[in-house]
This record gives structure tokens, C-alpha cells and sequence, in this order.
């Protein structure tokens, strides 16, 4: 089998907690507090903006459609579909000479076009539901006005943050390809058999990377779930 690599305790999202395991390294807890760390992503623009925001009077917006079921349903079946593009996506399904070549670049650029997908169809989402939000009432409409202006200060860092991920996965799959690699020659040395069967380290790789594009899914899809939640409030 192919060596575990080093897991490092976290607590957590579920996202943070498998980049955490997947990564070589201890991470230490922060001693800063949320509302501490934001306020590094908010300069004095987007913290005028949530004032004005925050301070004024909101009035519901006419033209926006309503929200019922058959909107909730489909953010439901928006999620499912993202969800089976992770799962059937051809990084974990067609044949790869990556066992061979060593070659991260095509599981990169996989995990890059998913990201993608995951983000402009989030952003669709949660500009319909902020409309439907926002001609409800004006306590409802301050909150849609407020999670705009955290949109825009937030997402750039936020996609950063989130695009460094391949970079991650990319240190992770060298990892475990010399560990098996390692392991190979050394039963090669001994003469005994290999305690991995070769390849097998790809196979941990992509169920791997498939776990973290589906955590970043639920990651996504929490400020969605936030404006649901709000437009179920009778």
C-alpha cells in the first residue's frame, strides 16, 4: 500500500480539514478571531460601503420573481448536478499515463474548469436569490444590500484563496508518487515483495482530489444556503 502521509489535526469546515490532512505540514490554530481576520479583507471602500448600507432606509424592489418551491428546488437540483460533474468529470474516470509520466498538469487544469463551473453558477444563484430577497421586506432587502456589498469585498480574496488549491493537490500528488515510488525500490533492494501495488498511488489521488472539489462545493454553496434560509422566513 502506499504510505499515509502525514495528517495534521484541524478543526473545522470539512474543506479545511481535508487540505489540512493533505498538506506535509503542522498547522497551527489561529489566535485571531473571525471578525479580527476579516477586517484585514475589508479596506476603508467596502467598510463606507456596508455603513451606507447598514445605516439607510431599503424599500423592496418591484420585477424580481418570487420565491417558492419550485425555486428552491431548483437551487436543490443545481447543487445535485454540480455535484455528479465532480464525480463523473474525466479526471476520475478516463484512463491517465500519469502513473507513468509523473504528469500533474491535466488533474490541474480538471480541478481548475470545475472551479470555474462551481463559481459562475454559484454567483448566478445568489444574485437571483438576493432579487427574490430583496422585494420582500425592507428588513429583507437591507440584508440582501448587505450580502452584495460582502460579495464584492470578499469574493476576490475568497478566489485567491480558493485558486491556490491546485497548488496544494499538485505538492500532494508529488507526495504520494515518490512515497510509492520510494516504497517500489526499496522492496527492488531487498528482493521482497512490494508492499504497494504499482499505480496504486493514483487511485488515492483522485479519490482525494474528489473529495476536496466536493467540500469546496459545500463551501461555495453556503452563502446560497444563507439566502435560502432567509427567503424561507415567512
Amino acid at each position: 500500500m502506499v504510505p499515509a502521509p502525514h495528517w495534521t489535526t484541524v478543526r473545522g469546515p470539512t474543506f479545511i480539514r481535508l487540505l489540512a490532512r493533505l498538506t506535509d505540514v503542522d498547522v497551527a490554530s489561529s489566535k485571531s478571531s473571525l471578525s479580527d481576520r476579516l477586517s484585514h479583507w475589508l479596506d476603508w471602500t467596502h467598510a463606507v460601503a456596508l455603513s451606507t448600507v447598514l445605516d439607510g432606509e431599503h424599500s423592496t424592489e418591484n420585477g424580481a420573481p418570487g420565491f417558492g418551491d419550485s425555486e428552491e428546488d431548483e437551487c436543490a437540483r443545481t447543487r445535485s448536478s454540480l455535484a455528479l460533474a465532480i464525480a463523473g468529470d474525466r479526471a476520475f474516470t478516463e484512463e491517465s499515463d500519469a502513473r507513468e509520466t509523473g504528469d500533474y498538469t491535466p488533474f490541474r487544469q480538471r480541478y481548475l474548469a470545475l472551479q470555474r463551473k462551481m463559481l459562475a453558477t454559484t454567483g448566478h444563484l445568489r444574485g437571483r436569490l438576493r432579487d427574490m430577497l430583496a422585494q420582500k421586506s425592507a428588513p429583507m432587502a437591507q440584508l440582501a444590500a448587505v450580502d452584495a456589498v460582502m460579495e464584492r469585498a470578499l469574493s476576490p480574496r475568497e478566489q485567491m484563496l480558493l485558486a491556490s488549491v491546485s497548488g496544494v493537490l499538485g505538492q500532494h500528488f508529488e507526495r504520494l508518487r515518490e512515497a510509492e515510488l520510494k516504497t517500489l525500490a526499496d522492496a527492488q533492494a531487498s528482493e521482497t515483495a512490494p508492499a504497494a501495488t504499482p499505480g496504486a498511488w493514483l487511485d488515492v489521488f483522485r479519490r482525494d482530489m474528489q473529495s476536496v472539489l466536493l467540500a469546496e462545493l459545500d463551501v461555495r454553496f453556503q452563502p446560497v444556503e444563507g439566502l435560502l434560509a432567509a427567503l424561507r422566513t415567512r
